[in-house]
């Protein structure tokens, strides 16, 4: 049975005047990114990435742009050791990246944190300790004096051993559980290790603000994050940065108006992976900036091979909805969403727009290597005749007219729901094909020839059924208009042309091939569809006539 009684916030609200991030509605540039995929997002593996494994993350990391990777915890594992230092000894760190090492505020730990990162291009060496009231009272037992005793003992030896090794180091503290910190207390920790640091223009220090356990609303976060901003010494020369985590679900929340708030800097991981619920997720972050009209400074055009390349290394799985990045983000199945979703898209192609509007879509799916056939619209039983329709259309060129459109959806949507499966865009053009586009009648037109006379046309056509030609004339206001009165006259059934439309497609090499479709209505007035496709237009009509004649006296569609 559950008890709320047991529970009572564990946060320290600040005063109300640091709320000036309210006024703000949105992130106008964006933050120093720092991946923290390799360290947080590896530790809370089930079995952590081999050595392998992590060289190629590494170059995942790279290629996304982040210039701030923290690459391990070198002094808690031999792999992360052995890591760092192939990265090092192999020149693999690149002229405008810093890698970063996290060690705890221990003596014999801070130092083969050194030993690991000898000879580094450029480290950031990040220590910790945990400032905490339930930290501090339950864990280590010690008062606030001593625990801040910690952090600048440990500002003093990073300090001292970067003048002692070889490499070009820069410094980061974090005040670990800074959600369940006293915010004047926190103060006071991170100025005293800023005063043992002595940020300068040449020497900047990061201060590193840890949702280390979420345990509060979003807004809360906010405005101790910006208390910290306004009252941090050195200010000019520390850059603020964010590491949230997602316990409550907000840690995308979290991050997003701590920016707003003055941070300058945020620790995350590509998909939420880390500890617990994980930690902020960098790609939601970055693309919810990105569809504000800012450049995030990160690469995601190709979120299928970042999906592959984290399952592979990870051993974890991309949620379906995961923003932007699940295979189901963009996908819509409703047949009212697709409508709009294929009214809009011709909206902005008629438009010429480069503006983004598509209702239902928050960004352009192609941006991030997404296709509008196999993400966007999708087929089963709740799809409508606009998104399959508009399917037909963008991916194999074919524009039914309107009716048609309802009759093949309605066709592919029993056909979803009987076989109880989505239809993929290959078998929405072969339930297409096998049921309207050049059907094989047991009537066939041999021959015919045309004359025009003043506003009418006249035929000598040949039909052939079972082997048997006959030859018919006819007339009409038109060459289709001539073939069906012909084809009435053979048959000798009652029915009504109603629906004639036709378009090109572009057919191979240098050809064009016309698309012919027509709808007959029967005596009992129901409607019969064919489609026809041929280079010339009159053998394409033709062809569309024949099938949709097929399937009238067939019982077809």
């Amino acid at each position: 049975m559950m008890d709320s009684t047991k529970y009572q916030v564990g946060y320290f609200p600040v005063d109300g005047k640091y709320n000036k991030w309210v006024n703000k509605d949105h992130i106008e540039h964006p933050p120093v990114w720092c991946s923290v995929d390799m360290r947080d997002g590896n530790q809370s593996l089930v079995i952590p990435m081999s050595l392998e494994e992590k060289l190629e993350y590494y170059k995942v990391l790279l290629d996304v742009g982040f210039k701030e990777i923290e690459v391990g915890f070198p002094a808690a594992s031999e792999t992360e050791y052995e890591f760092l230092r192939t990265l090092i000894d192999n020149n693999m760190i690149p002229e405008d990246v810093s890698v970063q090492v996290l060690t705890q505020c221990r003596e014999h730990i801070i130092r083969k944190t050194f030993d690991a990162c000898k000879g580094a291009p450029s480290a950031i060496i990040h220590f910790y300790n945990s400032v905490s009231v339930a930290q501090r009272e339950q864990v280590f037992k010690k008062s606030k004096e001593e625990i801040k005793k910690i952090a600048v003992d440990g500002a003093k030896l990073v300090k001292k051993l970067a003048g002692e090794y070889e490499g070009n180091f820069r410094f980061e503290y974090s005040p670990e559980s800074f959600t369940g910190t006293e915010p004047e207390y926190a103060l006071e920790v991170c100025n005293a290790v800023l005063d043992v640091l002595e940020p300068s223009e040449t020497n900047n220090v990061i201060i590193n603000l840890p949702v280390t356990v979420e345990m509060s609303m979003p807004h809360v976060y906010a405005s101790q994050v910006e208390n910290v901003s306004e009252n941090l010494k050195y200010r000019e020369f520390v850059t603020l940065s964010l590491h949230p985590h997602n316990d409550r679900g907000t840690g995308v929340a979290d991050t997003e108006l701590a920016l707003l708030a003055g941070a300058d800097r945020v620790e995350g991981t590509l998909f939420g992976n880390g500890e617990r619920t994980g930690n902020v997720d960098i790609i939601t972050l970055a693309m919810n900036m990105y569809s504000h009209g800012v450049d995030p400074k990160l690469d995601f055009s190709d979120m299928n091979r970042l999906v592959e390349e984290y399952e592979k290394c990870t051993r974890m799985h991309v949620y379906e909805r995961a923003p932007y990045a699940g295979a189901l983000v963009f996908a819509a199945f409703s047949g009212s969403h697709q409508d709009a979703i294929a009214k809009g898209m011709k909206f902005r192609a008629k438009k010429k727009l480069h503006q983004w509007t598509v209702p239902y879509i928050p960004i352009d799916p192609k941006d991030i290597g997404r296709t509008y056939d196999a993400d966007v619209i999708r087929v089963n039983s709740q799809s409508g005749k606009g998104g399959i329709g508009y399917l037909l259309e963008q991916t194999f060129g074919y524009n039914l007219p309107a009716k048609m459109r309802e009759n093949f959806s309605y066709l592919c949507k029993e056909i979803s729901d009987h076989e109880h499966k989505e239809l993929k865009p290959d078998e929405v053009l072969e339930i297409f094909g096998s049921n309207y586009l050049n059907l094989k009648s047991d009537i066939e037109v041999t021959d015919f020839d045309f004359v025009r006379e003043n506003d009418s046309v006249k035929i000598d056509i040949t039909f052939m059924k079972n082997g048997e030609e006959t030859d018919m004339e006819a007339e009409g206001n038109g060459t289709l208009s001539a073939i069906n009165n012909a084809l009435c006259a053979y048959t000798g059934k009652e029915y009504t042309l109603q629906v004639y439309t036709q378009h090109s497609m572009q057919g191979q090499g240098s050809q064009s091939v016309a698309a012919s479709y027509i709808g007959l209505e029967d005596k009992d007035g129901n409607m019969f569809w064919g489609a026809g496709t041929d280079t010339d237009v009159i053998n394409a009509n033709t062809k569309a006539l024949l099938s949709a004649f097929h399937n009238m006296t067939k019982g077809g569609n």
